[in-house]
């Protein structure tokens, strides 16, 4: 796995999304990136990540691409590839990230499940994160006291000692995607930051960024099925 990097921002704040419960992290970070203006300024490579360039609006996506919003010194990884049992490395990856650009603080977006998830807006915010401050005990989440953070944020939380990390969490549906729940945890970090990003046109559009999000996902699985077909045919 490799970073490539176009430009190296200074003592920038990193988010990281990547797809898990509700693909939550990632709608919220194509969120940021379309409501930020962030540009695109570098990509991580992997032999390991199947070869799909999913094209949107005539661009191509980076299965993991890196973002920068400069207006408010943020840089964004947003994924749209399957990274399971990529964890570790992406989880070094960042690491790696956050020391060339001396980050100041990684902040990683999840879904979590809950047995009887709220619906609509009423859905429960949460935050964990390694060195406490007064700005997130004010935030409308509650903190995380007990639980298991798993994927990419698990392994970052475990690998990196360094910088400063504050996972924020949103109660999800079983079902994907949840742009409501995405919604609900860029009002947290919107508090956190203060981006004066709004939310609710996230909520009223929750079905139409479903419904692009969910045929991206399904074209990319389409591409590696066919490609394995392929791959058995060729063998078999």
């Amino acid at each position: 796995m490799e970073l490539k990097l176009k430009k190296r921002p200074t003592s920038p704040i990193i988010i990281e999304g990547f797809p898990g419960l509700g693909f939550v992290g990632t709608i919220a970070v194509e969120y940021l990136i379309e409501h930020l203006q962030a540009e695109r300024i570098g990509q991580i490579e992997s032999k390991k990540i199947s070869p799909v360039a999913a094209i949107h609006n005539q661009q191509i996506m980076a299965p993991l691409g890196i973002f920068y919003a400069k207006k408010y010194n943020i840089v964004l990884v947003h994924a749209l590839s399957n990274i399971a049992g990529l964890e570790w490395d992406l989880a070094e990856i960042i690491a790696q990230l956050a020391k060339q650009v001396k980050a100041k603080e990684i902040i990683s977006l999840e879904g979590v499940s809950s047995p009887q998830p709220s619906e609509g807006t009423g859905l429960q915010s949460f935050f964990y994160t390694t060195k406490p401050n007064k700005k997130l005990t004010s935030l409308e989440a509650s903190e995380l006291k007990e639980g298991i953070v798993m994927g990419v944020s698990g392994a970052l939380l475990l690998k990196d000692k360094t910088t400063p990390i504050t996972c924020i969490f949103s109660e999800t549906k079983s079902s994907l995607p949840d742009s409501r729940a995405a919604a609900n945890v860029i009002q947290v970090i919107d508090q956190y930051l203060g981006l004066k990003v709004d939310y609710k046109p996230l909520e009223r559009k929750a079905d139409e960024f479903e419904a692009k999000l969910k045929g991206l996902i399904t074209q990319t699985k389409r591409a590696v099925d066919q490609k394995q077909k392929k791959d058995l045919d060729y063998f078999g």
